[in-house]
């Protein structure tokens, strides 16, 4: 066990130094994390591990990495997808220019799943996914759309349960155990940094995807990013969350409107 104060005093350390905010982060899951990284860099406690990067500055984003990455793969929870092409689609169809917001990218799997849908649906060219991260690390892998080879039997087996019919691999092509998507998904993608914590919007969008990230996060900063996506979304837009994630006991709770049985809902006017 680590000990909650000399945690809590590690990560105010850290933003005083640094700027990274991990105040508000979900507890049990950043110190299952640091448990591993003290591990891996023979640290024997947070002190040491501070000391560490204070002594070597190169090391915070290596920590960084190894703090933030979730677990992530393409058409994740297919029926999430399923309800998109049935309920969502079609709304976003009736505008001339469809800004969608991927928040939490990680290493891209959901950004390239979104462009899919979009090609699939014939609203690829009139669309621009922006996908953001903590991590500079990953966005920069996210934004070369490669992927190993040895993931794709998942990722085809999702994309069917997510109702796709035109064979995932159109999208891609495969060369010496890496899959690459296309570049005409990668040009309709903006990817790029992002801190949820402490960022303002930067743009209005009718799409905002954000899944396993608030799971993250206690109460209070759930309520913050919360605020920051109604504040981005357009009137009638729509918020995507995973399937462990609630609007429920939001201080923004009334301000939306839950479609279907999976975790979308619009933003009422």
């Amino acid at each position: 066990m680590i000990d909650r104060n000399e945690m809590d005093s590690f990560f105010q350390l850290l933003l005083n130094q640094f700027g990274y905010d991990f105040t508000g982060y979900n507890r049990s899951s950043l110190e299952r994390r640091l448990k591993r990284i003290l591990l891996i860099w023979k640290s024997p406690d947070l002190d040491d591990l501070f000391q560490k990067i204070m002594r070597d500055t190169s090391l915070l984003v290596p920590f960084v990495q190894q703090l933030t990455v979730p677990f992530t793969t393409m058409f994740r929870d297919p029926e999430f997808f399923l309800s998109m092409r049935q309920q969502i689609i079609p709304y976003l169809s009736t505008f001339p220019l469809i800004r969608i917001w991927i928040a939490g990218c990680s290493t891209g799997e959901e950004a390239y799943t979104t462009a899919v849908l979009l090609k699939e649906c014939g609203l690829l060219q009139r669309s621009l996914i922006y996908a953001t991260d903590i991590n500079g690390s990953v966005v920069e892998r996210a934004s070369k759309g490669i992927f190993p080879m040895e993931n794709m039997h998942e990722y085809v087996q999702n994309y069917a349960l997510s109702g796709g019919n035109n064979g995932l691999s159109a999208h891609y092509s495969a060369n010496h155990g890496v899959i690459q998507f296309s570049d005409e998904l990668r040009s309709r993608m903006v990817f790029s940094t992002h801190n949820l914590v402490s960022d303002a919007s930067f743009n209005s969008f009718q799409l905002i995807l954000c899944r396993n990230v608030l799971i993250y996060f206690n109460r209070t900063l759930q309520n913050r990013v919360i605020r920051l996506f109604y504040e981005s979304l357009e009137n009638s837009g729509f918020l995507g969350l995973g399937p462990k994630e609630t609007l429920v006991f939001s201080t923004l709770e009334s301000r939306f409107q839950r479609i279907g049985q999976q975790k979308i809902w619009k933003k009422l006017t």
